[in-house]
């Protein structure tokens, strides 16, 4: 969730050379980011990113591995961008080797964005906003990020067990692995990286992950986001938005859909007042803004309520503006049985600008005694 939004990874990207080992797990991939980047213009390609900086890129160099850990490293709310340290979940980690770490993490019973969804279970996008700090801290602390890089998040893969994501187990630490591959480095800096992620809790595996993310120094951003910069001084029309419990909210102020012109189809709610969702001005719509209009577009397009996503997949092609109108489409999908997945597309001036698909279990049905 950014807190910028993460851009698509265009089909021309350059591979990036592989730091993983055989042993690594093979996740699908996925996408998410703060001040991440939301995806960026189909001009934000890798070379074209290298090209906006001054000197050129150097060659990747190789990860070495580090047999002996070391003590651990607090995350503080400035390598997770956020402002406020009851909005930071990874807690502290314990570096295994350079490309694998271990981190214990807290998810709160009560949160006042990352809420319960009912009265048994946590939010399951907790889970990609942690993996999305949590890769933002790694590329700081130990990738070499400066502390003003500009993430962009490409895509971003989430399967949860709900079953496993239980208010009753709140207070117990999350214990979560962290793979980092695909590294490649400019200077001494980072260029762009994948993070792999496994989170348990009490022993019990609770959800996978999996994401990639660039970094763009503030120069080369400046040139990318030339003539849209100014956003930041303009004020953007709040639009009215939809009954809460149609989007599986509690709170009117955490709607991000407004109603448009026929079923299945909304408008994006821009709030930049949001204290979680716009925590520091941003002259695009954050990526977790997109995937929270994702999730509750599949909420209101299934009508399941709770929609406890199983699945979440989303990858950025854009940024998306502030002031342009962003229209969120949706399909509903019923290919398997006892399960729904909704595809859910923004697009903005015409152009995409993300894709994303959730799958949640569709509720027993109970049968009448009478």
């Amino acid at each position: 969730m950014p807190q910028e939004t993460a851009p698509a990874r265009p089909a021309a990207a350059e591979p990036a050379p592989s730091a993983t080992t055989a042993d690594e797990p093979a996740l699908p991939a996925a996408t998410l980011t703060d001040e991440t980047e939301t995806a960026p213009p189909a001009a934000l390609t890798p070379a074209a990113a290298a090209a906006a900086e001054s000197t050129a890129p150097s060659p990747p160099s190789p990860v070495t591995e580090r047999p002996a850990p070391r003590s651990h490293t607090v995350v503080t709310k400035e390598l997770a961008h956020r402002t406020a340290e009851t909005d930071v979940f990874p807690a502290r980690w314990t570096r295994i080797s350079d490309t694998r770490f271990r981190f214990t993490a807290h998810w709160p019973a009560a949160h006042p964005f990352f809420g319960p969804v009912d009265d048994r279970h946590q939010d399951p996008m907790i889970v990609g906003e942690t993996l999305r700090q949590a890769s933002m801290a790694l590329a700081h602390a130990e990738f070499g990020a400066p502390a003003d890089t500009h993430f962009v998040m490409w895509d971003l893969t989430v399967r949860v067990d709900p079953a496993a994501l239980l208010l009753a187990d709140a207070a117990e630490p999350v214990e979560f692995d962290v793979v980092c591959s695909e590294v490649r480095r400019r200077g001494r800096g980072l260029h762009s990286m994948r993070t792999t992620m496994e989170f348990r809790r009490a022993g019990r595996l609770v959800a996978r992950g999996t994401g990639s993310t660039g970094c763009t120094s503030p120069r080369a951003y400046r040139r990318l986001r030339a003539g849209k910069l100014n956003a930041l001084d303009t004020p953007v029309p709040l639009l009215a938005g939809i009954a809460p419990q149609t989007a599986g909210r509690a709170r009117a102020e955490d709607v991000v859909l407004a109603p448009a012109d026929r079923p299945g189809v909304w408008n994006l709610r821009v709030d930049t007042g949001h204290p979680v969702l716009f925590p520091r001005p941003n002259d695009h719509v954050p990526g977790m803004v997109l995937f929270e209009a994702a999730r509750q577009a599949a909420t209101a397009a299934s009508g399941l309520h709770p929609f406890l996503p199983g699945r979440m997949t989303a990858e950025f092609a854009r940024y998306a503006e502030l002031h342009s109108p962003c229209r969120i489409e949706t399909e509903v999908l019923e290919d398997h049985p006892g399960e729904v997945t909704v595809r859910v597309s923004g697009r903005q001036d015409g152009a995409l600008v993300f894709t994303a698909g959730l799958t949640s279990a569709r509720p027993a049905r109970v049968r009448s005694l009478s």
